[in-house]
C-alpha cells in the first residue's frame, strides 16, 4: 500500500498545497517506522496509510489527514512533539498529541503491543502465588479483568473529554480502529474477543453519536463477527445464498419505483439498501423472530431533491402498495438525537413480502453516512456552517456533567445510561422535543430541561394526570413539571433502589446541589445517614475512625460530609459495615428468628482447587448467597466460609491460610431466607401492601409474626426468600417508602 491510494481518494477541494503537506507527513512516517511491523507482518506504516486513507473518505480537512499518517509517531518513535510542532504547525501537534493521550487502551497494531499487558499478568500471577491460591491462573484471570475494566473506563472518559473538545481528534482514533478491525484476523483468538467487545461496547456507540453511520455499522459488523461467529455466519450464509436472488428482486423493485416517481414529476435516486448483519441480529433478537421475517433484509434507499418530495414520494408509495403498521418513522420532523434525518417506512409489496424503504434528501443522506465529519465536505461553500456548530454544543452539552464525575467506572455507567442507551422523545409543554435515555423518569426530565426546576421539582403530570417521581417516561409523553417557590432536591433522589433518579446527568446536579450547602449541615447529614443504615442492620460498635480510612479519608468530619453531599454514595459504605464477635446486635428484639432460619450449606459453596474439603459457614458474619466471600483453613475444622469485609478476615495475619471460594451454581441459583424486621404506625390495610410489595419483588415470605404494642406500633418479624443481598437492599428500602412504616432492616442472626 502507498500514499498513491490516498492522494487519489482526496476531495477536488484540496489544494497542492494540502497534498503536498500529506504527503510530506507520509514520508515522515514512513522513515519513522521504517523497522517496525504489524502483527500480520506488512510494514507498521501500512497501517497509518490506512487510516489516512478512511479519513480522506469521509473529507476530513488536510491537517487531519496529515494527523493520521501522523497518530502514533511520537508513542512508538524517537520523533517528539517538538519535531512535529516545528515541521507541521501547532494545529497537527495538537491533534497528534490528543490522540496520543487517548492511546490508554491495549494496543492492537503490532506484535508486540501487550509488552505491557503480560508485564502486569505476571505481576498479577506473583500477587496470586504470594496469598497462596490453590488455583493462581483463575485469580490471574480475574485481576486481569478488572484491570482491563478499568483501563476500557478511563479511555473511555478520555476520548469523551477529547470528543468535547475537538471532535476532529475522536475522527482519527475511529479511523485507527476501523483499520485495526480489519485487520483484526492476525491477531490471537483471545485478544480477538477481547478488542471486538472493545469495539462494540466504546467505538461503535461513538461513532453512533458523532452521526458516523457507514463507521458505525462497519465497526459493529466486524466486531460482531469475533464476539458470535456462529451467529454471525448464519446470518450471513444467508444473506449469500439468497444474494443473487434478492439483487434481481431489488433491480426490478428500484427499476419500478423510479418509474413511478418519474410518472408523478419526481427525480429520485432508487438504489439496493446495504444490508448490516448486527443490526439483523438485533431486529432478530428483539423481535423474537426467524431470519426470514426481519423486514429490512429487503430495502430500497430513495434520495431526493427536496424534503417536500420526501413526503411526496412517502404518499406515493403508501397508496401504491400497503404500509405495516407500526413500521413507519418519521425521523426529518423529528431527528434522532445524532442529528439522523430520515423517513422510513415498510411495506407489503407485490410479491407478498415486506419491502422497508428509506427517504431522505442528498444532504440528509450525506450527515447520515458521514455525520459530523459531513460538515468539512461542504466547508469550501459554507465556512460559517450553523448545523457544525449545533453538533458541537450538542457534544459539549451531552458531556456538561463530566466535570462533575471523577470516578472512572461511574463515568462510563453513566455513558451508558445516558449516551449509549436507547432514547425516548418527549415534549415540554410548549412542544418543545426533549430527548432522553431510555428509562428516564420525571426528575430527568425537570434536570434536562434546567438545573433549577430540576432541584425545585416537587411532582409531575404526563398528559394532564399526575405521575409518581419514578415513572419511567416513554416516546410521545407530554411532561409537565411541578415545582415548589424555594428548596432543593431529596437524598432520596440519589437512592438506586428507589428508581427515581436513572441519569448521571441529573445525579451529577443533584450532588452539586448538596456539595454548596453548609458544610455542617452536610456532616450532620452524612452522620445521620450512617447511624440510620447502622441501626437499620442491626450493628453496633463499629469503629467510625478505621471505617472512614478505608475510604481514604483521615478526618471523620471529610468522611461524613462526603457521604453527606453525596461524593460518597451510601450503599458503598454499606458495603464496609460489618459483622463480627465483637459487633453485638441490638437488644430490642421480641425473639431471635434467625436461629430458625436454613443457613446456606457447604454444599452450596465452591472451594477453588480443593474438592471435597469440609466447610461452614461462619457465625460472626453469616455470609450469603450474593456476598463476596473467603475461605479461611481451621485446624482440624476444614474451611470456614467469610465474607471478604469481615473484619475478622481483615485482621488475619497469616494470610496463607485463606483461599478463594465462590458460591456454587445451586446457590446463585436458588433464594436464600433472611429474617427481616419491619415497624410502623398501625393502620387499615398495612398488611396488604407488604404482601403486595413483595409480590412485586417476587419475594416469598416463609414465616411472619405480627404484633401491634400499647403505642399502636405494628411489629412484623418475617423471614424473606431473596435472589441475593443486593435484592434484599432493595427490598427494605421499599418497604421503607410505605406510608407508616419508619423502619426495615435485616435481623442479625444470633
Amino acid at each position: 500500500m502507498s500514499i498513491d491510494a490516498v492522494l487519489k481518494g482526496l476531495p477536488d477541494s484540496y489544494s497542492l498545497v494540502d497534498k503536498e503537506l500529506i504527503t510530506r507527513a507520509y514520508r515522515i512516517a514512513e522513515q519513522a517506522h521504517h523497522d517496525q511491523k504489524r502483527a500480520s507482518g506488512e510494514p507498521y506504516i501500512s497501517h497509518c496509510i490506512a487510516v489516512a486513507e478512511i479519513l480522506a473518505e469521509m473529507c476530513a480537512p488536510p491537517s487531519v489527514v496529515a494527523a493520521g499518517l501522523l497518530h502514533d509517531i511520537v508513542e512508538d518513535t524517537p520523533v517528539t512533539l517538538e519535531d512535529i510542532t516545528r515541521d507541521f504547525g501547532e494545529e497537527i501537534a495538537k491533534l497528534v498529541d490528543a490522540v496520543t493521550k487517548l492511546s490508554t487502551l491495549p494496543r492492537v497494531s503490532r506484535g508486540d503491543q501487550h509488552a505491557d499487558e503480560e508485564e502486569k499478568e505476571q505481576e498479577a500471577r506473583d500477587l496470586a502465588s504470594r496469598r497462596g491460591m490453590p488455583d493462581p491462573a483463575e485469580e490471574v484471570d480475574q485481576l486481569m479483568r478488572s484491570r482491563r475494566y478499568d483501563l476500557a473506563s478511563e479511555t473511555l472518559r478520555k476520548t469523551f473529554l477529547a470528543m468535547a473538545d475537538d471532535p476532529q481528534v475522536v475522527l482519527i482514533k475511529l479511523a485507527d480502529r476501523l483499520h485495526n478491525m480489519r485487520t483484526l484476523r492476525h491477531m490471537p483468538p483471545q485478544k480477538q474477543r477481547r478488542i471486538a467487545m472493545e469495539t462494540m461496547d466504546i467505538f461503535a456507540p461513538l461513532a453512533n453519536r458523532l452521526g458516523i453511520w457507514q463507521m458505525k455499522w462497519e465497526l459493529e459488523d466486524r466486531a460482531f463477527r469475533y464476539i458470535e461467529p456462529k451467529i454471525y455466519k448464519e446470518i450471513a450464509d444467508n444473506l449469500s445464498g439468497r444474494r443473487s436472488v434478492r439483487e434481481s428482486q431489488l433491480h426490478e423493485i428500484s427499476k419500478r419505483l423510479a418509474d413511478i416517481l418519474k410518472q408523478s414529476g419526481i427525480k429520485a435516486e432508487v438504489t439496493g439498501r446495504p444490508k448490516h448483519i448486527y443490526s439483523i441480529y438485533r431486529k432478530m433478537a428483539r423481535k423474537g423472530v426467524p431470519f426470514e421475517l426481519v423486514h429490512d433484509v429487503r430495502g430500497v434507499r430513495i434520495i431526493v431533491p427536496t424534503k417536500a418530495d420526501c413526503y411526496s414520494v412517502l404518499g406515493i408509495i403508501h397508496s401504491e402498495w400497503t404500509p405495516i403498521p407500526g413500521e413507519f418513522d418519521d425521523y426529518i420532523a423529528a431527528p434522532k438525537d445524532n442529528f439522523y434525518r430520515s423517513l422510513h417506512t415498510a411495506v407489503l409489496y407485490e410479491d407478498g413480502k415486506t419491502l422497508e424503504v428509506q427517504i431522505r434528501t442528498r444532504e440528509m443522506h450525506e450527515n447520515a453516512e458521514l455525520g459530523i465529519a459531513a460538515h468539512w465536505r461542504y466547508k469550501e461553500h459554507r465556512p460559517d456552517d450553523p448545523d457544525f456548530d449545533r453538533r458541537v454544543v450538542y457534544l459539549r452539552q451531552l458531556m456538561e456533567w463530566r466535570q462533575d464525575v471523577e470516578d472512572a467506572q461511574e463515568f462510563v455507567a453513566g455513558l451508558k445510561s445516558d449516551v449509549f442507551g436507547d432514547r425516548v422523545y418527549v415534549f415540554t409543554p410548549r412542544g418543545d422535543i426533549i430527548d432522553l435515555p431510555a428509562g428516564a423518569t420525571p426528575i430527568d426530565f425537570a434536570y434536562h430541561v434546567h438545573t433549577e426546576i430540576g432541584n425545585r421539582c416537587r411532582g409531575a403530570k404526563v398528559g394532564g394526570k399526575l405521575v409518581s417521581l419514578d415513572y419511567q417516561i416513554k416516546t410521545g409523553d407530554q411532561i409537565e413539571i411541578l415545582t415548589a417557590k424555594r428548596g432543593g432536591p431529596s437524598r432520596d433522589w440519589l437512592n438506586p433502589h428507589l428508581g427515581l433518579v436513572n441519569t448521571q446527568r441529573a445525579r451529577s446536579k443533584i450532588r452539586r446541589w448538596f456539595k454548596l450547602q453548609d458544610r455542617e449541615q452536610n456532616i450532620t447529614q452524612g452522620k445521620d445517614f450512617i447511624d440510620r443504615e447502622l441501626r437499620r442492620l442491626g450493628v453496633t460498635g463499629v469503629n467510625m475512625e478505621q471505617l472512614a480510612r478505608s475510604f481514604d479519608y483521615k478526618d471523620l468530619d471529610d468522611f461524613y460530609a462526603a457521604v453527606g453531599c453525596g461524593d460518597l454514595p451510601l450503599r458503598r459504605v454499606v458495603n464496609e459495615f460489618v459483622l463480627s464477635d465483637e459487633i453485638e446486635p441490638e437488644q430490642e428484639f421480641i425473639e431471635k428468628p434467625a436461629a430458625e432460619v436454613s443457613r446456606p450449606t457447604s454444599d452450596e459453596v465452591s472451594v477453588r482447587g480443593l474438592k471435597g474439603l469440609l466447610s461452614n459457614m461462619a457465625r460472626c458474619c453469616n455470609p450469603a448467597p450474593g456476598d463476596e466471600i473467603i475461605g479461611y483453613i481451621t485446624r482440624g475444622r476444614g474451611a470456614t466460609i467469610h465474607r471478604k469485609d469481615c473484619p475478622n478476615i481483615l485482621r488475619i495475619q497469616d494470610i496463607e491460610r485463606l483461599i478463594e471460594v465462590s458460591w456454587g451454581t445451586g446457590a446463585l441459583k436458588s433464594t436464600f431466607q433472611v429474617p427481616v424486621r419491619v415497624k410502623a404506625y398501625d393502620r387499615s390495610g398495612l398488611m396488604r401492601d407488604i404482601s403486595t410489595l413483595l409480590a412485586e419483588e417476587d419475594v416469598s415470605m416463609a414465616r411472619a409474626k405480627v404484633e401491634v404494642n400499647r403505642s399502636n406500633v405494628a411489629i412484623f418479624d418475617m423471614i424473606l426468600e431473596v435472589l441475593d443481598v443486593g435484592h434484599l437492599s432493595r427490598v427494605l428500602d421499599r418497604l421503607e417508602r410505605l406510608s407508616n412504616v419508619f423502619e426495615a432492616r435485616r435481623v442479625r442472626p444470633g
